[in-house]
């Protein structure tokens, strides 16, 4: 019988908790209401101005449906607007806000500043060799 601790998919699960979890508690602690969905979201905006939600969902491996309350939460917070596309009127184009992108510029430091972190007890060349075997093993699934 395997050791669940010697198990990939639980040791991602507990890598995902842990960094959920820094981030959560270090936005808490300088008052930026920013989940780490919404701030991938706003990451792509801003490498890929006014592309609509489904493009959106896709560049960060987010499903469709779900993608809409991530865009009407950061429209809520001011962040981002979201208006018919002029070449498709059924997709929604998002675009980021002067604020979102403010924010973006706050939390942007801070995100990967906890990168870092988040694997602090690796060296820099095991961080580096983590993250290529993380982008292999998670290429086939996209």
């Amino acid at each position: 019988m395997s050791n669940v601790k010697s198990m990939p998919g639980h040791l991602i699960r507990r890598m995902h908790q842990i960094s959920v979890a820094l981030y959560a508690d270090k936005m808490a602690r300088i008052g930026i209401d920013l989940t780490p969905v919404q701030y991938a979201a706003l990451e792509q905006l801003y490498a890929t101005p006014e592309i609509d939600q489904t493009t959106l969902a896709r560049a960060i491996a987010y499903d469709k449906v779900t993608i809409g309350g991530v865009v009407d939460r950061l429209r809520q917070k001011g962040f981002v607007t979201r208006e018919p596309s002029v070449l498709d009127k059924r997709a929604r184009v998002v675009k980021l806000t002067e604020s979102g992108h403010d924010v973006l510029g706050k939390a942007r430091p801070i995100v990967e500043e906890l990168q870092k972190k988040i694997v602090g007890n690796l060296t820099d060349s095991e961080a580096e060799r983590l993250v290529a075997l993380l982008k292999k093993a998670t290429a086939i699934h996209n």
